[in-house]
């Protein structure tokens, strides 16, 4: 194969979102979702952008597109949230893994006070999804790291978070239920 092969078959580069069909959002698996953008109209296409807003907003079903990024054609869906157009990007089925090649417990027996005390523990750390609590913490240290080195004289070494040993992990099975309880315990204190 040369370069130029390649090239023969790469999609059409344009500009544009192209819908294919509709269909409900809860008929997607969570497992082909991958990244969300928003999207923005060009000046003229203003009034177009307003009309499927406002046509998949009453419809209550998402478009479903192709759109070339790069060299790559790309799966996606559009659907109207918080007043703009949303264009989720979806995996193509061949790129998904098939469970069954997973290395996936099949049934095992689980005690009624085993499962009695998960749920126990999901219910008390049930809250509403707030994603303003979670921060990227890599780049908090980063920008610590690039301040320390621009305060550090030349030449010198910048010390950097103490690397801690990791403690010899024990067989997960050791005693779930032990920690079940030491997790519920914890919560409750």
């Amino acid at each position: 194969m040369e370069d130029s092969d390649f090239e023969k078959v790469l999609p059409e580069k344009t500009k544009s979102i192209e819908i294919f069909e509709f269909v409900l959002e809860e008929e997607i698996p969570s497992k082909y979702l991958e990244k969300p953008y928003i999207v923005e109209p060009e000046k003229a296409a203003a009034k177009t952008y307003a009309l499927l807003r406002e046509a998949l907003k009453k419809s209550g079903k998402v478009g479903l597109s192709k759109f070339v990024l790069r060299t790559k054609e790309h799966l996606a869906i559009l659907k109207e949230e918080d007043g703009a157009i949303l264009l989720i990007q979806l995996r193509f089925e061949d790129e998904l893994r098939d469970p069954e090649e997973a290395n996936i417990p099949g049934d095992i027996k689980i005690q009624k006070k085993e499962l009695d005390m998960a749920m126990s523990i999901i219910d008390q750390l049930t809250e509403k999804f707030d994603p303003s609590k979670y921060k990227d913490t890599y780049k908090d240290e980063l920008m610590k790291l690039i301040k320390k080195k621009a305060a550090t004289p030349k030449g010198k070494k910048v010390a950097l978070k103490e690397e801690t040993t990791p403690a010899k992990k024990k067989p997960v099975e050791d005693d779930l239920l032990a920690q079940l309880k030491a997790s519920l315990e914890a919560i409750q204190n």
